[in-house]
């Protein structure tokens, strides 16, 4: 399939990276010329999404992502071919940089949140999908219904160390609160899913299976994702998330419902397992506590806002 996208070259090597979602990756290096990604999958229609909204995310917006090269079928398979990013990890940087460092990561995020809301509108709220003509649609149902079905989805997922919460937590959610037109939602923009270079945002990646929604929710989550994840400096993350956002549009009130989902939502990943929080990773009844302790703190009104 290399042979399709880049015919006059030969890579010099290959390299599989250890990838936690559904995809198969591939690194292609190249002795001249931009080294190559290749995402293998066996959903195309799920691959189709993220290929068109990396081209309108670099077509509207200034959010770094990797530059689409191709994407199709072959072999009853879907790929995906972008252009290789050089930076580091930043899951395994944030807590190594400066204080100051983190907040620009923290502002950055918030920029990227608010421009992605800003050029994503939807009519409709959930998973978004390709139309007939190319464009990116919203899942057909109301804002209300798609917080719904996120919150029921978040919560059975929750294992047997969260039983005693779900009580507390299914009456949080429920009713839905009021809610905005929808607006993108990507639900895994995280530091896990981006690079740095001397300190700056150099690309995000990973824009696998976006929702539309109420832009507050997304705040929610992309708020817990960088500014307490870490369990560093919250406040002053918070308040450089919060600037970069609003410096681009106003920032919604999110109500606690959307805090609790955010919270429960990034507790599990898509395999059931508690995920790890801070850096270095907390795991098993460690990482657990933590998840708790936030839900708690919320549930409790004692959360930072």
């Amino acid at each position: 399939m290399l042979h399709r996208v880049a015919p006059d070259r030969s890579p010099e090597s290959l390299a599989r990276p250890r990838q936690g979602n559904y995809k198969e990756t591939v690194v292609a290096r190249y002795a001249e010329g931009r080294d190559l990604v290749v995402q293998l999958s066996d959903d195309p229609a799920a691959t189709r999404v993220e290929a068109a909204l990396l081209d309108a995310i670099d077509e509207r917006t200034t959010v770094p992502v990797p530059t689409l090269v191709a994407h199709g079928r072959l072999a009853g398979r879907a790929y995906l071919v972008t252009e290789r990013v050089d930076g580091e990890d930043l899951h395994e940087r944030f807590v190594g940089l400066g204080p100051e460092r983190r907040q620009d990561i923290a502002r950055r995020f918030g920029e990227v949140l608010a421009e992605l809301h800003e050029a994503f509108p939807f009519e409709t709220a959930g998973p978004v999908s390709v139309d007939e003509r190319g464009a990116l649609d919203g899942g057909g149902q109301s804002v209300a219904a798609e917080f719904k079905a996120y919150a029921e989805s978040a919560l059975t997922a929750l294992p047997e160390a969260f039983d005693d919460l779900r009580p507390a937590l299914a009456a949080a959610v429920d009713p839905p609160p009021a809610s905005r037109p929808p607006r993108l939602f990507p639900w895994d923009l995280r530091p896990g899913n981006a690079l740095v270079a001397d300190g700056r945002l150099v690309a995000v990646l990973d824009w696998g299976a976006p929702r539309a929604t109420d832009p507050a929710l997304s705040v929610a989550k992309t708020e817990h994702l960088v500014c307490r994840w870490y369990g560093t400096d919250t406040a002053p993350l918070l308040s450089a998330f919060r600037a970069g956002y609003d410096a681009v549009r106003p920032l919604p009130e999110v109500p606690v419902a959307y805090r609790l989902v955010a919270v429960t939502a990034s507790a599990v990943d898509a395999q059931g397992v508690v995920t790890r929080p801070h850096y270095p990773e907390r795991s098993g009844a460690d990482a657990a506590a933590i998840h708790r302790d936030w839900l708690t703190e919320w549930l409790d009104g004692d959360a930072i806002e």
